[in-house]
């Protein structure tokens, strides 16, 4: 058995769990999610905490229990706290704005890049070189900052580009010089 996927969630307070059929639809304070299941994994709230089981033993069953588990735990921390991240923008001239749904990223390039922020995240930038992204689903906050972040990857050699808060980044040392 998963010892992760055993582990009862506990609903907190101002929390609606409703599982419909092959869906689970979690609604809180801040917003409503919801998770489809996959066949041959069910949930179940009872005692105020949520359930999820296995009907098999085969290794794809095994491996979902698990994730299934996870998934409807952020939904739970989702509606109830949210999530974010936080991105750093180290370099010199490199600078964030944000205008309605668009942010634009001035990270050395000969022109602006734009990146489009998609409903259910916000984004906003703190001293035009910290940007914040926050929202209720964990996939949708972790990808739009991994898109930011793409723009311009940290530099191991220099140590500038667009890093997440907490990165740790190891300089490289560059070539020798010749003698």
């Amino acid at each position: 058995m998963s010892r992760i996927g055993k582990k009862p969630i506990p609903i907190a307070m101002g929390v609606d769990v409703q599982v419909d059929g092959r869906q689970v639809n979690v609604k809180g304070p801040l917003g409503q999610l919801s998770w489809a299941l996959v066949d041959g994994v069910g949930v179940e709230v009872k005692d105020g905490n949520i359930h999820v089981g296995r009907s098999g033993d085969t290794p794809n069953l095994r491996a979902l229990h698990g994730l299934i588990r996870m998934e409807i735990s952020n939904l739970v921390d989702g509606v109830t706290k949210g999530f974010e991240r936080t991105l750093e923008l180290t370099g010199v001239g490199y600078r964030a704005q944000i205008q309605g749904q668009i942010l634009s990223l001035n990270v050395g390039f000969a022109h602006p890049v734009t990146v489009s922020i998609p409903d259910g995240v916000q984004a906003t930038v703190d001293k035009q070189t910290v940007v914040l992204v926050k929202g209720i689903d964990k996939r949708l906050v972790t990808q739009v900052a991994a898109n930011i972040r793409r723009v311009r990857p940290p530099d191991v050699y220099k140590q500038k580009g667009i890093k997440f808060r907490g990165e740790t980044l190891i300089k490289k040392a560059g070539k020798a010089g010749k003698k």
